[in-house]
């Protein structure tokens, strides 16, 4: 096992916050969905990152989801937490609550919206990485941010004793194996669509919204490329690829997966809050032809 699957795992969850339906949310959810995570071979799980709701989550509420959380992983899973914002000063804060609450370790998203420079962005990253001893992973992901984590910038994070990892949504393959080989960053895949080609080009893992349903064939796809079996990860990637359709090139992923993990009665509704919608029909349709091969199996 390397030190990265040891400070964050292999196998990670993007985990949904389950909520009832007046916005609250769900402790039964809540418990239900980890049991289901735990029980299909997540070995990490991501709270409140972007598919949990990070933004709409108060801080007292990710305080109270990490405790949740951590008390049920135990030594089952590592429980990564989402502190990422666009102000410093609270993403120390968040930082450190989530270390008083029981995280295993840190993801740290780029500040969105004021778009600082690369300067900026490293002053930033170290800031946070020095209030707590745990780990990070930071969150390269342009699409949601309006900037990138330049290779120069991810190098230079790199030497900071506590930067461990990249959740890597850029999708920049070269870039990623680059500095794969000249740093000690573990990578982790954070495009589902492209999980098979950041294995077989030496991630580390995955960080999946697709795997609050199906954590169990992420770890298939895990196992499969170690021990270079690259027909079975291809069968394993092509099995999904309906229901990565679903619940990625729909609406957006947090309401899918929410839908998704309602449907086959894991969590009791799929609510989200608002700027967020639930699914609207034609969605639906497509995501229960691509559940119904999973029914049986997760239903019992």
């Amino acid at each position: 096992m390397t030190d990265a699957q040891q400070l964050f795992g292999a196998n990670l969850v993007a985990m949904v916050t389950p909520m009832n339906p007046d916005g609250t949310i769900s402790e039964p959810g809540l418990a239900n969905l980890m049991d289901h995570l735990l029980a299909t071979g997540c070995d990490g799980i991501v709270v409140a990152g972007t598919t949990g709701e990070s933004p709409t989550l108060t801080d007292d509420e990710t305080v109270q989801s990490v405790r949740a959380v951590a008390a049920q992983a135990k030594s089952q899973a590592r429980v990564t937490v989402g502190v990422g914002t666009y102000d410093t000063a609270a993403s120390v804060r968040r930082a450190r609550e989530a270390e008083a609450a029981g995280a295993d370790a840190l993801l740290l998203v780029c500040p969105y919206y004021s778009k600082p420079t690369q300067a900026g962005l490293i002053a930033h990253c170290v800031a946070v990485a020095d209030a707590t001893e745990l780990p990070v992973m930071l969150y390269d992901v342009p699409a949601r941010t309006g900037m990138a984590m330049e290779a120069a910038t991810l190098t230079e994070l790199a030497g900071h004793p506590r930067i461990r990892a990249v959740k890597d949504a850029k999708g920049n393959l070269f870039e990623a194996m680059s500095l794969m080989a000249r740093t000690s960053l573990a990578y982790y895949c954070g495009i589902d669509e492209l999980n098979l080609a950041y294995l077989a080009c030496g991630a580390t893992g995955v960080v999946s919204v697709v795997g609050n349903v199906v954590a169990d064939r992420n770890a298939e796809l895990i196992r499969a490329v170690r021990d270079s079996d690259l027909g079975s990860a291809k069968a394993i990637q092509e099995s999904l690829l309906r229901l990565m359709d679903a619940i990625m090139h729909t609406s957006q992923g947090a309401i899918m997966a929410k839908a998704a993990l309602a449907e086959l009665g894991i969590i009791p509704h799929a609510t989200v809050r608002l700027p967020l919608v639930e699914s609207p029909p034609p969605h639906l349709q497509r995501l229960t032809a691509a559940l119904a091969p999973l029914v049986s199996v997760y239903q019992g």
